[in-house]
């Protein structure tokens, strides 16, 4: 990790691994749950008490030994409370004088110095130690570099290895931890902060303008992980989504395979309103915001579009990636993201219509 990563880490990383246990179960199972659109969602898909991956896990271990040891001080000190309330309570013959006053205890006053000093030094090198274990990782040779860029509202994957871009669904292979295949990401941010987070593969990681961050996960089991941004970014930061797709080797290598593919422009050209809706699209701002590789389109405001069709939601998890979900998307994008700083085209019901059908075939 260069002295800019480790920088990032003192002064703005919110891995926060002291507060983990007691951050987010509730405000993120509920919110996650009722955002994430598609299909084969766990139940348990945001819990950080089920981690699977390096991190979660250490950051599950820690929480769970914070939680013990904070529990013990809250036992003695609400059995003692209980106990001098119940030893010391008023009694009918009591004679209301004020109790004998004792000053100057010096075992009392050295032990309530001493024990507190030592708790916190314990939690400290423990927390220190997990720090140390997850930043300064070993990064092997087969690792998976990921560039993460946040917009307001949506996430930029670029793969420099692949000479892939995509957005708001992340695939990465699975880890199998004889044999570990982890992925690092880069945080990145286009605009304001943001913060990386999926609660059962890693901790909270911002991503500061001008300002580059890192992380890792190693996902030990396939599947469909939820998460979103956990840093107040703006109107729709509620529905600013993540979803991180775990795959088997095999199954990562064919989507890398079909992603360095252009959409086939031979869709297109079988369809006439396909054929006339790519000129609708290169002649409008569209091509302003988007990039679909093999045209003229080149913008990086917006998600690149090449392959939409392939992703299973749109608008960063808002919404199912249907033609009826796309069309309103294209039409009033307010009607599912409020706020959001893509543009209503106000296109003809003809141009419209014909540009809905190109952006079909984007496969």
């Amino acid at each position: 990790m260069d002295g800019n990563c480790r920088m990032g880490f003192l002064h703005s990383k919110k891995s926060n691994l002291l507060s983990a246990a007691g951050i987010v179960a509730a405000v993120s199972l509920s919110a996650l749950n009722s955002f994430g659109a598609g299909p084969a969602q766990p139940s348990d898909s945001t819990s950080i008490f089920a981690p699977l991956s390096t991190p979660a896990d250490s950051i599950f271990r820690l929480s769970l030994f914070v939680l013990a040891v904070t529990g013990v001080i809250f036992v003695i000190v609400a059995g003692l409370l209980v106990y001098s309330a119940v030893k010391f309570r008023r009694r009918q013959n009591d004679d209301g004088r004020e109790p004998a006053q004792i000053y100057g205890s010096n075992q009392l006053e050295l032990a309530w110095t001493v024990i507190p000093v030592l708790i916190v030094v314990v939690l400290f090198l423990t927390t220190a130690r997990f720090i140390h274990g997850i930043q300064d990782a070993r990064k092997p040779a087969k690792a998976i570099d990921v560039t993460v860029v946040g917009h307001q509202f949506w996430w930029e994957y670029r793969y420099p290895e692949y000479g892939i871009v995509t957005a708001n669904e992340l695939h990465v292979p699975v880890s199998d931890p004889k044999d570990p295949t982890p992925t690092f990401l880069t945080l990145l941010s286009a605009d304001t902060d943001h913060s990386f987070w999926v609660p059962r593969l890693a901790g909270k990681t911002d991503l500061i303008p001008n300002h580059p961050n890192s992380m890792w996960i190693d996902p030990h089991e396939t599947g469909l992980y939820l998460g979103q941004c956990a840093q107040y970014c703006g109107t729709q930061h509620a529905k600013m989504l993540l979803r991180v797709y775990v795959q088997s080797r095999a199954d990562f290598d064919q989507w890398v395979k079909a992603e360095q593919q252009q959409s086939s422009p031979a869709n297109a050209q079988t369809d006439q309103a396909a054929a006339e809706g790519e000129r609708v699209f290169e002649g409008t701002a569209c091509i302003n915001c988007h990039a679909v590789r093999g045209t003229v389109a080149n913008g990086r405001f917006g998600p690149d579009l090449t392959h939409l069709m392939s992703r299973e939601t749109i608008a960063s998890g808002a919404a199912p990636n249907t033609p009826a979900n796309l069309r309103l998307w294209i039409q009033n994008p307010d009607a599912i993201k409020p706020g959001s700083l893509m543009p209503a085209m106000n296109l003809s019901d003809q141009d419209f219509d014909r540009l809905a059908a190109y952006l079909l075939t984007l496969h």
